[in-house]
């Protein structure tokens, strides 16, 4: 196994483009009570659900969610602009392994579980875009302090990632009890073109295979696990999955049409980012991860 074998891949759904003044004509909706208030947050993922012609429900807006929920300095913005951190909370990994569970009973977190429950009553399906431990570490502390923390103490590391991947399990344990069939994982800080080969060939060891087989717990005839293709290519690079193609109804489905066509008949989508809303199946074969023993 080398390190060379983890390829890349080029993502541009990650940063926030704003909310178009399209979008939410009509809605009387406030910002930023909309990235942070269940009620208005459900409807603006309903207005751009319809905007985009997409098949699905989409929350939240911004990678920022998680790490608010642990004490990140976050700006809620508008609009224009949307959620991002002003400055960091901490300055060490010690300081954040120090810190308490996330208290998913308040705050935005809370209210965007609270806004998945009123989209799924209202009869949509729910993608809920879950932060992987890199990303969110990126909204506490500076990520050089990341990156050259798990260069000299990858035990320290270990011990992060394991802290982190319970929050974030349980994060997506209760987005599932409040309607989410879709929970859609990503780290995109955590790739290899941020972390360089050496961290992120310990991060698929110390973390992403052993998250992955959990994440693969909680697909059922009700739900499906979203792998980000960064996390998807970096565990085939390092032979801890191969990829298994699953006829789709018809070819040329949309990507998002084909996951929900898929829940209960695939566990790990790894296909495409579930943000490129226009992306098509064009050979009808559904790409799903299968973790290897």
């Amino acid at each position: 196994m080398t390190v060379g074998m983890i390829k890349d891949f080029h993502c541009g759904y990650d940063n926030f483009t704003g909310i178009s003044a399209d979008i939410v004509r009509g809605l009387d909706l406030q910002f930023p009570d909309a990235y942070v208030q269940s009620e208005p947050m459900a409807r603006l993922a309903q207005a751009v659900k319809r905007h985009l012609n997409a098949a699905f429900c989409c929350l939240p807006y911004c990678h920022t969610t998680e790490g608010d929920a642990m004490g990140a300095k976050v700006v809620y913005g508008d609009a224009a602009t949307g959620p991002r951190v002003r400055e960091f909370a901490y300055r060490s990994l010690e300081e954040v392994l120090a810190l308490p569970d996330i208290d998913f009973s308040r705050g935005r977190i809370h209210e965007t579980l609270l806004a998945c429950r009123r989209l799924h009553e209202a009869g949509e399906h729910v993608v809920l875009n879950v932060s992987g431990p890199i990303t969110i570490l990126a909204t506490l502390v500076d990520i050089t302090v990341v990156v050259r923390t798990a260069l000299k103490n990858r035990a320290l590391m270990q011990k992060v990632y394991a802290r982190m991947g319970d929050n974030i399990f349980c994060y997506m344990e209760k987005a599932k009890a409040y309607g989410v069939d879709l929970l859609a994982y990503a780290d995109p800080t955590g790739g290899v073109n941020i972390l360089g080969p050496r961290l992120a060939l310990h991060g698929v060891e110390d973390f992403t295979a052993g998250f992955a087989s959990r994440m693969a717990g909680l697909a059922d005839s009700g739900t499906m696990i979203l792998l980000c293709p960064k996390s998807a290519l970096a565990l085939q690079g390092t032979g801890r999955a191969t990829i298994r193609e699953v006829p789709l109804p018809e070819p040329g489905m949309r990507y998002g049409e084909a996951c929900i066509a898929m829940i209960g008949k695939v566990g790990l989508a790894a296909q495409m980012c579930i943000k490129n809303i226009d992306y098509r199946i064009k050979n009808g074969l559904f790409r799903e991860l299968v973790l290897n023993a």
